[in-house]
């Protein structure tokens, strides 16, 4: 006997009553993806330009990453780290040679990362720099966003991800994000890093001065303090080069990698850098029982050698500019400004043309998926395998709604 296939509303209903409140999603109900594109239980068929916050870079369900996950389903999915797999060694040492790094720590999620840097800096600051004990400074910027974890809610600068959750952890500076003054003014002895996102996504796609993260890594160099690259959002090809910070001509010190590591299906995430930090870590320090488990691997190697054999920085460079262009280029009443890197690209809305919800709502009704960011702000951030023809689709379709 058949179970009939509950509605939308019948789905989003059960959702409401049954879950924590914790989101507020556009009314849509997906059951399907292939591609740049999704259907609703319906059949109604959209355009993904969320690509789930760029954990979908691959784009849904990639022929190759989940031909892979469906074999490793059949031999081996979970040891924890008691025990070696015969996947882990071949992924770390991939994932460290398309990094240009020396060492790896594998985790899940991409606050797990984020954590995990936190506790590397502190303990290469105590071992190795000389701090004292319990005396350790991790610098962060306004606006930024880590994740969700009591530590990293602790140091944003957003009321809402604080209030209710504290007391937090302290040992964290907050300077203004793109002021190199600022920084070279927060630096103490006891500096043990800058924790920075090469561009703030959550906070509405702000894109810093030309050349900042190449003023950053000198002043940290100069100080002895490390430079942590959170890249999870914005690494793995999303803004036209494989990582953001090669638009600067530097190495991070600890590299932060996430979302688009696990293929859209999988979390995957991993903190890398160079022996002399890595090393602090001994055994017991730190771990994950999922971390390095054996699907991670296989589907991070599956999603790795995607981006790197389609060449999607290169594909995401060449219709991230173009984008960018043509959004730019319509005469809207509404639009404050259009700024991005690649295919990370922000619109921002006039506030005396209300928040950026209902703007998001229209297009749904159109066909297309994104989602507000910081109120004023659409999110444009589409799986990287996007045509030019999909993207010009799509064009026709906000430049609709962004001129009513």
């Amino acid at each position: 006997m058949e179970t009939r296939q509950l509605s939308s509303e019948e789905l989003i209903k059960l959702g409401e009553e049954c879950s924590a409140h914790n989101y507020h999603p556009l009314p849509v109900v997906l059951s399907k993806g292939e591609g740049v594109w999704v259907w609703d239980v319906e059949g109604k068929k959209y355009m993904d330009m969320l690509s789930s916050y760029s954990a979908l870079n691959q784009g849904h369900l990639h022929p190759r990453v989940i031909e892979a996950a469906k074999n490793q389903l059949g031999r081996l999915t979970l040891t924890s780290r008691a025990f070696h797999n015969d996947r882990f060694g071949t992924f770390c040492e991939l994932i460290c040679k398309t990094c240009d790094q020396e060492s790896v720590l594998l985790m899940n999620t991409g606050a797990e990362a984020v954590e995990t840097a936190v506790k590397a800096a502190r303990k290469w600051g105590y071992q190795v720099k000389g701090v004292p004990e319990d005396k350790a400074e991790i610098i962060v910027c306004e606006n930024n966003f880590h994740g969700r974890t009591t530590t990293i809610v602790g140091f944003s600068s957003e009321e809402q991800y604080r209030k209710g959750f504290g007391p937090f952890s302290p040992g964290f500076r907050m300077i203004p994000y793109s002021d190199i003054d600022a920084l070279k003014q927060a630096i103490t002895p006891n500096t043990v890093g800058l924790l920075i996102e090469p561009i703030q996504g959550e906070a509405g796609i702000i894109v810093p001065h030309e050349g900042y993260l190449r003023e950053v890594a000198e002043v940290l160099r100069a100080n002895n303090a490390l430079l942590m690259l959170d890249e999870i959002q914005t690494g793995l090809g999303r803004t036209g080069k494989l990582f953001c910070y090669e638009y600067d001509g530097i190495k991070p010190d600890i590299l932060i990698v996430g979302k688009a590591l696990g293929g859209g299906v999988f979390p995957v995430s991993a903190i890398l850098s160079r022996r002399e930090i890595m090393d602090v870590f001994t055994p017991g320090d730190h771990g994950s029982t999922f971390g390095g488990n054996p699907m991670a691997c296989v589907i991070g190697t599956a999603g790795l050698r995607v981006i790197l054999d389609e060449d999607l920085p290169a594909r995401a460079s060449e219709l991230g500019g173009y984008f960018i262009e043509r959004l730019k280029a319509i005469d809207s009443t509404h639009v404050k400004e259009v700024r991005g890197k690649g295919l990370l690209i922000g619109v921002e809305i006039k506030e005396s043309s209300g928040t950026a919800r209902p703007y998001c709502e229209h297009l749904m009704e159109l066909g297309i998926l994104a989602k507000e960011t910081h109120h004023q702000v659409i999110r444009f951030a589409p799986p990287l395998v996007i045509t030019k023809d999909e993207l010009d689709w799509a064009l026709d379709r906000i430049e609709k709604v962004l001129t009513p």
